[in-house]
Order: C-alpha cells, then structure tokens, then sequence
C-alpha cells in the first residue's frame, strides 16, 4: 500500500486526502489545528462552487451539506454609473446550480470523516524541517498549505505570474437579516455589483454554522476609499464600514442590508495577497522533492471566485494522475506532468482572473452591456464562472466578442 502525506487541511489537501483514502492509499493528514479549532475560529473565504467542482464532490460521496446549502441558481452583474445608480443590471441563469458552505463547516466535518475512516490525523504546524524528515518516510508528499513557511519552497513562475503586488484589498463581512434582491426574489443569486474606479461588492448565499446566511464581499482597489479594512480588529466596526460603503457606492445593495447583523464574532476577514503562479516542485534541503497542491502552485485572485473551485479541480486532477501511475515512482517527471495536466484546466482561470483585475477593454464593456439586452449573453457569462476555458471563445479578442455580439442580435 502505497503511502502517501498531505500538508494542508484546506479544500485541496482534504479533498485529496479522502479521494486517495477512497482508493485504498494509506494517508497521513497534517493540519495546524484540529476540526473543533477550525469550526469556532474565523471565516477563512468566501467560497461558491458551481457546478464541475461540487460535482468532484459528489464522486467522492464527501458533499454532506448539499441539502442543506442554498442553490445559487443564478450570476448577476450590476455597474454602478457616477451618480451611483445603476448603468447595467442583470442576471445570468447557470446551467447547474452553484452552493456555498461556510469552510469552517466543511473543513472540520471533513477533516473528522477522514479520521473516522482510519486516516492519521496529525495536528502539527508543519516546517521544512518537518517534510526533510518525512520525505524518506512517504511515498509522496504534497503541500497543500498556502500560506508559511512551506510555500517558500515552490518559486515564482514569473511568466505566468504578471502581478507583483496585490492588486485588490479584501473584506468579508458573514451576515444574518439580508433581504432578496427584488429583481429576483424567488431565486438566489450571487451578485457581482462593479463600481469603476473605485472596487467591486460581492454578494453570496451559504451556509454557515448558524444556518442561512449572506456574504458582503468588499474588493477595493489598493489605496482607494474601500482600503480601509486593513488592521481593523473590531468585528462590529468592520461591519458598521462595510455598510457604510454600501450606501455610499451600492444604495440597492444597502437597501436589503440595513437589518443586517455578522452571524458570529469570527465573521470577518481581511486582507491581501498578489496572484501568483509558482514552480510545482518544492527542493527539500536533504534532496527530497514534494508537489505543491492548490492555490500553493497557482493562487488567484478571489474576483472571479474561482478558489475553492479551482482547490476541488487541483485536487481531482492530481488524484488521477496518483491512482493511474499505480506503482511507478513519484519522480520529478511525474510531478511536472502531474501539475502541467492540471494547468490545461488553470490556465484558463488565471488568465480570466488577471484580466478581470485590469480596467475593462471596450469590447468587454460591450459584452457586459450586451448582456442586459440579451439573456443568451447573461447566462453564457455566467456559466463561464463554472468552465472559464469558454472565455476563450468570445471574451478576450474585440473581433472575437464583436462577432459573437453579432450572432446573438442577428438571432433575436
């Protein structure tokens, strides 16, 4: 039985865990803090999977909480013009429904399902030292922790990394008492509201520990008037701004918003950090080479809410190439193919991604315009949150999208 050790109890590393428990492998699991630990502590993202990523879920048999989550059924964007109207309003319908679960959920049940199966759970802050030690004793090792000392391992891949600072200051407010949108009150939505110049208002559906509950998701350009999360200890506080931002920039948005409460104290998060691509293989200093798992090897920035989904699509993929080198050697050549058949699908994400975090071309205003007027547009769009290789097709190139916009008036 081959023996194999994930660093890392996030989406990529539990998921790849169970998936490898699944098919027989004899897996140890490290994590910095135990599952009651991560269920009492704070939000960790704002995660919202669509279709491809909850359904690796479900394959695995691991999607506890898909009855209970809401069904996003639908991706709406909302342009705010200078007098803080509203210039373009619409929603596009998705093929398959999307869900968020809290992590804090997620994580802990999943982290004490893969002990209850008889995997080694070893709660245990995990060093470089630590992996130079295990190295000889597994198989494999992967890292799927992205954030320390351990990341440090895997290089900048400055090719596929454009960015050399954060390119938005993030904050998330977890809240009870929001109203529906009234354009769509019978359906849920994740809401991508847009106001130029100054950052972008995220909101979504989930489920938490307390039930029900919405996500007010604030990305602020750098040094702009939504930067002011930074350092902001007091949840309340943090609460209290991002209202107050809402009714400066999004008045529809805060006209649902003002019974609002954080469904807990540890229902806010701040922070930043820049996109970055990075080498998939981390050199231990006794010559022993791990894999990198996750947002450790391509790490996005959340505009397109593609993390958690990317994590379950990283840990999909890599769990094939596992189960299909049967007793071969996990050798540097294998690791390379292993991440490079994984980039097939990330590539796509990452480029989306940064071009998202760029002022908009004039054919991508023209998309999103089109889109008000034509559903076909709208749902297309939004279903390319779910497979963003389609972008490809009618998104980046003016003549591209200009045809496409062509074809959808010459239909209707």
């Amino acid at each position: 039985m081959r023996k194999t050790l994930v660093v890392g109890a996030g989406q990529s590393g539990l998921q790849l865990a169970l998936g490898l428990q699944s098919q027989g492998y004899e897996v140890t699991l490290m994590s910095n803090r135990t599952a009651d630990e991560v269920r009492a502590g704070r939000v960790m993202s704002t995660q919202c999977m669509f279709h491809t990523a909850l359904q690796h879920e479900r394959d695995l048999q691991i999607n506890f909480w898909e009855s209970q989550a809401p069904r996003i059924q639908g991706l709406g964007v909302s342009v705010a013009a200078p007098d803080s109207s509203r210039a373009v309003d619409w929603v596009g319908m998705l093929d398959g429904y999307a869900q968020s679960v809290d992590q804090r959920i997620k994580m802990a049940g999943w982290m004490e399902t893969f002990a209850q199966r008889g995997g080694q759970l070893v709660i245990h802050g995990a060093a470089v030292s630590d992996l130079d030690f295990f190295a000889r004793r597994y198989d494999l090792v992967l890292v799927s922790a992205g954030k320390g000392e351990l990341v440090s391992m895997f290089g900048r891949d400055a090719a596929r990394s454009p960015y050399t600072a954060p390119q938005r200051a993030l904050a998330v407010a977890y809240v009870h008492g929001m109203g529906p949108r009234p354009e769509h009150p019978d359906f849920d939505a994740v809401r991508c509201n847009l106001v130029p110049g100054v950052g972008e208002l995220f909101v979504m559906p989930t489920l938490t520990n307390s039930g029900r509950a919405d996500i007010l998701f604030w990305e602020g350009l750098p040094g702009g008037p939504l930067d002011v999360f930074q350092g902001m200890k007091d949840p309340n506080e943090h609460l209290a701004v991002t209202l107050e931002l809402l009714e400066r920039y999004l008045p529809w948005e805060y006209a649902r918003s003002t019974k609002v409460e954080l469904t807990d104290a540890g229902g806010t998060l701040a922070g930043r950090y820049t996109p970055t691509v990075r080498d998939p293989v981390g050199r231990l200093p006794g010559g022993g080479l791990v894999l990198g798992v996750g947002d450790v090897v391509v790490a996005n920035d959340p505009i397109t809410g593609q993390g958690s989904n990317s994590a379950s699509k990283c840990a999909a993929s890599y769990l094939a190439s596992i189960v299909e080198r049967g007793e071969e050697p996990f050798d540097e050549q294998w690791m390379r193919e292993t991440f490079d058949r994984y980039w097939r699908t990330a590539q796509h994400v990452t480029k989306w991604t940064n071009a998202m975090l760029a002022p908009p071309p004039e054919h991508v205003l023209n998309i999103i315009g089109a889109a008000g007027q034509f559903q076909p547009i709208a749902d297309r769009f939004a279903n390319g949150f779910d497979d963003p290789s389609d972008f490809e097709n009618f998104f980046y190139d003016p003549a591209k999208a200009e045809a496409y916009l062509g074809e959808v008036a010459a239909r209707v």
